[in-house]
């Protein structure tokens, strides 16, 4: 349970509104005006240092840990240097949105009207991509079957390499950066490289200051406290973590720099339970007590809640109820094959009980020789409700990314980003949500070409892939306009520095520098399609039950017509559906899917990597379902899709959850090496008890042997959710698995609550 301590810090987080703090705009506004004409990268070193300077310090009176974002937890931070312009049109509609309200004064309305969106109108990251993106692209983005989604966002999804940072230290850092700079004085990354690393040290220096100023006058206990964390951070300011303490600590405030340089989601944390085990078991050797470690963990938990990201109204839709992705990864293997899970890995699932908060996003790594013990403390942990740890299978995970050129030994150290997205720490920047790309849709287009229909099935689908390529090869198009729109205005130098081989090659991760430089493109809406493409197999085209004519007509009246609803239930009810371990169904998602992905893949980026296909949806299988029409599943105009990815569609799973995995299991999981997203709903009464929590184990362990790449869960009762919508007032701390992530059900809008209330509650 949590301490009085961190119980009050959790209190305190939900105390009050959320609003947009304009700190970081202002500052960076302030250094751009100061630094016109001088190269993109030392101008985003010299805004960063700037911010470093000149942020508000925050030292909470009961934090053990140092470091805010914000100046009040939870704080909305905006970046208009990204772009402008939606921050300008939603000014007056941030507190009454449908999803992830933010409020906002009127001064500060009228100084973003007046004063920041004039400065960054015409010189955004936006603004470039605009003109330089193809007419074709434009146009085919209104189809709706794609869209080039970080185009008004800094760099996140990627796994910093945090090890160096918290073993060498900010000082060894520096000191490489400057090395590299005397040799090559006229490399700009260099350059930069030395300007935010000497900003870093200085900041982890002002909140040394900070924490001494206060100590001067607090009472005893907490001035020993405060003392103690100035020495901490007097020394990790250039020197490495000595302890687990400090090993937090560090991991902190790296994380901190990394978003107050980029404010980009998803800069996740990575395989904690290796990095930081042996400062760990230092510290437990030394007699460090097991219960103040527990609160230090308690701690940093709720320091990744004060952190929230503001998107646009239309980017809420696909990712909401305020997903951070500080994704912790525990277990696996190590990089010779070995089961590398430990005491720390447990601790850190087991944590989750204390804090029951959506962040971080907790991740379990398994293989077939994964232990019981852990298995179980995930299991206990995921029958709480809060929707962690994911689960993922090293057996499936490992071998995608060998297939696409990953050396074994990295591929083994495989962390997740965000979401689902699976990276490589501290080597890989892989651009993992740049695009989702609406399969559905292609098959409409390829309907509404083929006015006459098909006489044959394999003509139907050749259909469907043929536009599938189409949009594939535009999609491509514009996502790499949107990495050069980075590269030449929104470098990353402080990132960089923490990703293994920009260094070396003394170039920025926008620019190549990384190891593994691969983009990230998901694929959606594979049960939809395999449910749909089946209907059209038996009813039109085998069984001849009506004419394509009759089913056109029956789509475009969206089921509306005389006799349209006896259809339609015939469509739902009479036909195989995806996900209930039927071949025939099955195996049409896993063609379409394969073709996507095998597609993808031709296709190089501006960084020397190559496309990678995904296949999961976050929250977007809401907004990817009101693009599309009526479908022959049953599925109504408008309506969702499949949620998470490569899960059924919603309510049509009849035959269990085993039924569910063996459908999932004949795709192939392996190319998904972006990362795949399967969601399955438990009731809790099945998980009650030791024998819920090993039939939980069980299934675990099967998933694992059929190779599905990713699993996870929610387990809470219809009742409870249906409570919980009608009186949010009581339920303010149930939190809940959307898609990758997990969120406050009352924080979530009214779609999404149906779809989670609405998913199939299966039992083991």
């Amino acid at each position: 349970m949590l301490t009085q301590r961190t119980q009050a810090i959790k209190d305190s987080l939900f105390a009050q509104e959320r609003p947009i703090d304009l700190e970081r705009a202002t500052l960076y506004m302030e250094s751009y005006g100061e630094t016109e004409g001088q190269p993109a990268i030392l101008r985003r070193a010299r805004a960063l240092v700037h911010l470093l300077e000149n942020h508000e310090i925050v030292i909470d009176d009961r934090d053990l840990l140092a470091g805010n974002r914000t100046r009040v937890p939870r704080a909305g931070v905006v970046s208009p240097e990204m772009s402008p312009y939606w921050i300008l049109d939603e000014l007056d509609e941030f507190g009454t949105r449908p999803q992830d309200r933010f409020s906002i004064t009127e001064e500060d309305k009228a100084y973003y009207r007046d004063v920041l969106y004039p400065f960054w109108r015409g010189r955004s990251l936006n603004d470039w991509y605009r003109a330089h993106v193809p007419a074709e692209v434009v146009e085919a983005q209104r189809t709706r079957v794609f869209a080039v989604a970080q185009t008004d966002k800094g760099q996140g999804h990627i796994i910093p390499d945090f090890e160096a940072v918290i073993t060498r230290g900010w000082g060894a850092l520096l000191a490489e950066a400057r090395g590299h700079l005397a040799a090559e004085p006229g490399n700009g990354f260099y350059q930069a490289a030395v300007i935010v690393l000497e900003g870093t040290v200085a900041y982890i220096r002002r909140y040394a200051e900070a924490c001494r100023t206060l100590a001067a006058t607090a009472g005893p206990a907490r001035a020993g406290e405060l003392s103690r964390m100035a020495a901490m951070l007097d020394h990790l300011a250039e020197g490495p973590a000595r302890d687990f303490y400090e090993g937090l600590q560090a991991l902190w405030l790296a994380e901190l720099v990394f978003e107050h340089e980029s404010n980009a989601s998803s800069i996740s944390l990575g395989r904690v339970d290796q990095y930081l085990w042996p400062l760990y078991r230092a510290s437990r050797d030394a007699g460090a007590d097991p219960a103040f470690i527990r609160e230090l963990i308690q701690d940093f938990y709720l320091k990744c809640n004060t952190v929230v990201f503001v998107r646009s109204t239309e980017s809420a839709k696909f990712f909401a109820g305020f997903p951070s992705g500080f994704n912790i990864v525990v277990g696996g293997v190590d990089e010779t094959g070995r089961d590398c899970s430990n005491e720390l890995s447990e601790l850190l699932l087991d944590v989750q009980n204390d804090t029951r908060l959506p962040q971080p996003n907790l991740s379990l790594r398994i293989h077939s020789t994964a232990p019981a013990r852990l298995l179980r403390t995930a299991a206990e942990v995921i029958r709480l409700g809060d929707g962690m740890p994911q689960v993922f299978s090293d057996d499936a995970n490992i071998l995608s990314f060998v297939n696409r050129g990953v050396s074994l030994e990295d591929a083994r150290d495989y962390g997740v980003v965000g979401c689902v997205e699976l990276s490589i720490p501290g080597r890989m920047y892989g651009l993992h949500d740049i695009s989702m790309f609406n399969m559905v849709r292609c098959m409409e287009i390829a309907l509404a070409e083929h006015p006459e229909g098909f006489d044959t099935f394999e003509g139907l689908v050749s259909a469907v892939e043929a536009v599938i390529d189409r949009y594939v090869a535009l999609m491509v198009e514009g996502c790499n306009v949107c990495d050069l729109a980075h590269r030449e205005t929104s470098p990353t130098p402080l990132l960089s520095c923490a990703v293994r081989d920009a260094m070396e090659k003394g170039a920025d991760i926008t620019a190549g520098g990384a190891r593994y430089n691969p983009s990230g493109v998901q694929g959606v809406g594979t049960a939809n399609l395999a449910d749909s493409l089946l209907v059209m197999k038996q009813a039109v085209i085998e069984q001849g039950l009506l004419s394509w004519g009759d089913l056109y007509a029956m789509l475009d009246r969206d089921w509306s017509g005389e006799g349209d609803e006896v259809w339609r239930r015939r469509f739902v009810n009479r036909f195989a559906k995806y996900g209930n371990d039927v071949d025939e169904v099955d195996l049409i998602g896993s063609r379409l899917l394969s073709h996507y992905g095998h597609e993808v893949v031709r296709y190089g980026n501006p960084r020397g990597g190559r496309f990678q296909p995904g296949s999961y949806t976050v929250s977007a299988h809401i907004p990817l379902g009101e693009a599309c029409g009526a479908t022959p599943d049953g599925r109504r105009a408008h309506e969702q899709l499949a949620d998470g990815g490569l899960s059924p569609m919603v309510g049509r799973d009849k035959e269990g959850p085993t039924a569910s995995l063996r459908s999932v299991a004949k795709l192939d999981n392996t190319l998904d090496s972006n990362g795949s997203l399967l969601n399955v709903k438990f009731s809790p009464a099945t998980l009650a008890g030791d024998d819920g929590v090993e039939r939980l184990c069980a299934y675990l362990r099967a998933f694992n042997r059929l190779k599905v790449q990713h699993i996870q869960f929610n387990v809470v009762d219809r009742a409870t959710l249906l409570d919980a919508q009608e009186h949010p007032e009581d339920h303010g701390d149930l939190v809940v698995r959307v898609a990758g992530y997990s969120a406050m059900f009352v924080e979530l809008a009214r779609g999404i609550q149906d779809d989670i209330i609405n998913r199939s509650e299966h039992v083991l």
